[in-house]
């Protein structure tokens, strides 16, 4: 029986779990939903001398710039199928143009992520590199809902985003066809600003849009700030022709929708 051990049981990959599972696999996890305690050596030797694939979706240690995962296990990596859920952060700020698997890495501002990112593809893990990730319970509604929306005065300012449940059908997808090493960018069709995304949002719950800010008046978050410094379109084609992906919710619209 294949036999999938994730490390970091969070919000996407709780989803894959569940999809997975549907398919008959046997699904150990680390973290505050998992069965396995990550600090227990004995028991996550154990789990990773018994499964056949492994996914990560830890992200580095913010102190530190190490990735927990490979730091403390990765010398126990040796026979199984290995996935790691990144960030299209690691292609930096391009000024708008649109980047794909073969674009260059490391220049923008998550080094620490980027370090991650080439060390789980010099391991030959598939790579799936995630742009802004939005589903139920976490998207441009519940932040209108809440008051925090923003509208932002940056023209030309996009972004790539992608719906919880398109990773999963990606990330099964490699789980089951045995896919090959490498990065694969699990975006959606439509790279938008996020004014655009903002103003749907309203428009689906009938509610008024939030002025139109500059990023002074905004007085955002450092991490926020640091989201609006870079500017890229991101290509999703690999991921539809290797893998045979092709996004349930090819755009904020139809993603946004089926949340409401």
């Amino acid at each position: 029986m294949a036999n999938l051990l994730i490390f970091g049981l969070g919000y996407t990959a709780k989803r894959i779990a569940t999809a997975i599972e549907a398919r008959g696999w046997e699904v150990h996890a680390t973290g505050s939903d998992g069965d396995v305690d990550f600090t227990n050596i004995d028991a996550v030797t154990a789990a990773l001398n018994s499964a056949t694939h492994v996914l990560s979706s830890v992200p580095p240690d913010r102190k530190s710039g190490l990735d927990p995962v490979l730091d403390t296990y990765g010398q126990s990596f040796d026979k199984a199928w290995y996935g790691y859920l990144s960030s299209t952060g690691v292609y930096g700020d391009q000024k708008g143009a649109w980047v794909d698997e073969t674009s260059p890495t490391g220049t923008g501002r998550r080094n620490a992520r980027t370090e991650a990112d080439d060390l789980w593809m010099k391991l030959g893990a598939r790579v799936f590199r995630l742009p802004g990730i939005y589903g139920p319970d976490r998207s441009a509604l519940d932040r209108v809902k809440a008051g925090k929306a923003r509208r932002i005065d940056l023209p030309g300012q996009v972004f790539s985003r992608v719906h919880v449940d398109d990773i999963v059908s990606g990330v099964v997808a490699a789980l089951t066809s045995d896919a090959p090493a490498g990065a694969y960018n699990l975006g959606d069709d439509l790279p938008a600003s996020g004014n655009a995304v903002t103003e749907y949002a309203c428009q689906l719950l009938g509610m008024r849009q939030p002025p139109l800010q500059t990023l002074e008046e905004a007085d955002l978050s450092e991490m926020a700030l640091g989201f609006y410094s870079e500017n890229r379109r991101v290509a999703n084609g690999k991921a539809k022709r290797v893998l045979g992906w092709k996004p349930q919710y090819p755009t904020y619209v139809e993603g946004l929708s089926s949340v409401l």
